[in-house]
């Protein structure tokens, strides 16, 4: 049976070619969570490298390790970032004795199916210096889609659904909004319609470059999103 921090991602099966392309979007990802992200932090399932690559450009970031369950994702992550402290396994396997400021969850807590207890183990880190978790899951039951299940997520979540686990795991101070407006839309033409089981390269580059700042800067200068292909959350240990 899959235990509470098995992250389900395999090297095989998660498309970081085409990711490696949505550039603009980890960038807007980072600004969100600029605020909390300082002194000690801890990024959760880092696979490649992608976000960490974003988390290691913050200067107000004192310390930051990697935790990867997956021992190929672990070694091409080295190969990328050689420099970088990685654990493989994941945050049960943490013996260090570091107060965190901040944890980084971005597209993760969908590959594990015990979310609750992975979210009271975030909360004990947090805890000692009431930090913040910066949290980033794929959102609407609704659009759950066949490849989902081919990238091992569990669930997709509603906003109700995260705001009642972070509540139960302890978390207060608890912003949630939705993200990708547009990309909710293009997610369930591609894949719940049109049932694809893969990324285009071309039109994750075409979206990041030309459509994905148009908007995110509308949802973010002049309205919140009433869905969104994802939510993002963040939650003060306190």
């Amino acid at each position: 049976m899959t235990k509470e921090s098995d992250v389900l991602i395999g090297s095989s099966n998660f498309e970081f070619a085409a990711l490696d392309e949505a550039k603009n979007y980890r960038a807007a990802l980072m600004r969100e969570f600029n605020a909390q992200l300082h002194g000690n932090v801890l990024e959760v399932g880092a696979g490649i490298g992608h976000i960490t690559a974003e988390l290691r450009r913050m200067p107000q970031i004192e310390k930051l390790l990697s935790i990867e369950p997956d021992a190929a994702l672990c070694d091409e992550f080295r190969d990328r970032l050689p420099d970088q402290d990685l654990l493989q396994g994941t945050v049960r396997n943490l013996q260090s004795q570091t107060n965190w400021n901040a944890i980084v969850s971005i597209n993760v807590l969908e590959h594990i199916e015990f979310d609750r207890e992975e979210l009271a183990a975030y909360y004990r880190l947090l805890m000692p210096s009431q930090g913040a978790l910066c949290l980033f899951v794929p959102a609407r039951t609704e659009i759950y889609a066949p490849i989902d299940k081919d990238f091992g997520h569990f669930r997709r979540y509603s906003k109700p659904e995260l705001l009642a686990k972070l509540k139960e795991a302890g978390f207060g101070s608890i912003r949630l909004r939705y993200f990708n407006f547009v990309g909710y839309f293009t997610w369930w033409m591609s894949f719940c319609i049109l049932k694809k089981r893969s990324f285009d390269v071309t039109a994750v580059r075409v979206f990041d470059r030309a459509i994905f700042p148009i908007v995110h800067g509308f949802e973010s200068h002049v309205c919140s999103p009433p869905i969104g292909q994802s939510i993002l959350a963040i939650a003060v240990a306190r």
